[in-house]
């Protein structure tokens, strides 16, 4: 196929290229390396035994999962399968949390979501604060959903001895938790800071070889007309729920790729209701496109964390976070 449509491969993979370099290469990096550096300090340790109390209870899975919500949540996809199988290297999760925490950390970040999305897709920034409460607030149900996953799996242990202790006794406990972590990690500022650097660049090939590829695979099944069966399917699913079969070709391309699948469904045309529109972006957002699925299964290799968990709350995060669209607007 590649033979037969070479114009077409070649656009897809510079449009690729553009997305990795442009928009996904400066908003991951940093977050890559700061992540291993803390991780690397024992800040990681630090915020884990501070939020244990608070975690444990509502998600099941520990204090340091506190840690993965929040860089996962501002810095997006794939971050929170990263730092999950470092916690899940060091032992500080068991295989069940892993589970747990990947399937609702994987989020688009905010300024994806408002920049790229809102402004420069739909051409509106009001439309972001409805984006935002139904991806994160989808993502966060999710999590909850989630505790009841691996319901008889023995949890991992407490940071600290002391996990009743409240206020300044805690903090001394977190304090004591990060020092003995960067006592065992060993490695001086120079050595994490080039570590960290190689590792996260790395994994950006990594992000930016699968971007390429799917942006190439679905320009040439649509360039073949292999993709109308799959547009035909799409098609009567919407009709059934009401909602513009226009739409199907943002689904499509979303199924593959976010990005594409987001521009598809800001450009649908004004002649379909903003509410439909606003609902496909969300979905596909929430899916994160068989491009992400690869990278998250690519660092998930490495691991005994299974993938058929993350495949159903990322179907369910994209179906629930269609519906909270409505609910909300």
């Amino acid at each position: 196929m590649m033979m037969i449509y070479p114009h077409a491969t070649l656009e897809a993979s510079v449009r690729g290229l553009s997305i990795w370099w442009d928009v996904l290469f400066p908003a991951l990096f940093p977050f890559f390396v700061i992540s291993e550096m803390l991780l690397g300090f024992g800040i990681v340790h630090f915020v884990g035994t501070l939020l244990d109390p608070l975690m444990r209870p509502l998600f099941r899975i520990p204090g340091t999962g506190g840690f993965v919500v929040a860089i996962s949540y501002a810095s997006g996809y794939p971050v929170g399968a990263k730092l999950t199988a470092q916690l899940w290297d060091q032992r500080l999760v068991t295989r069940e949390e892993g589970e747990r925490l990947v399937a609702f950390t994987t989020t688009s970040d905010p300024i994806f979501l408002i920049g790229a999305v809102s402004v420069g897709f739909f051409h509106d920034v009001g439309v972001a604060p409805i984006l935002a409460i139904a991806h994160y607030g989808a993502g966060t149900l999710i999590g909850f959903l989630m505790r009841f996953h691996g319901s008889r799996a023995i949890p991992s242990p407490f940071l600290s001895s002391s996990a009743g202790h409240q206020g300044l006794g805690r903090i001394r406990q977190a304090l004591r938790a990060m020092h003995q972590a960067r006592l065992r990690d060993g490695r001086d500022l120079g050595l994490l800071i080039r570590e960290s650097l190689r590792s996260s660049l790395k994994l950006m090939m990594v992000v930016g070889g699968l971007v390429v590829f799917f942006s190439v695979i679905l320009e040439l099944l649509t360039a073949a007309h292999v993709m109308n069966g799959l547009y035909s399917l799409i098609q009567s699913m919407l009709g059934i729920f009401g909602i513009p079969p226009e739409l199907s070709q943002s689904i499509v391309n979303g199924i593959f790729e976010v990005t594409l699948g987001a521009k598809s469904a800001g450009a649908a045309g004004t002649s379909i209701p903003l509410v439909y529109q606003l609902s496909v972006a969300a979905f596909v957002l929430s899916w994160g496109g068989l491009s992400v699925h690869a990278q998250v299964a690519s660092i998930l290799n490495a691991t005994n964390l299974r993938y058929w968990p993350f495949l159903i709350a990322r179907l369910s995060h994209g179906l629930l976070a269609m519906i909270f669209v409505f609910l909300i607007y």
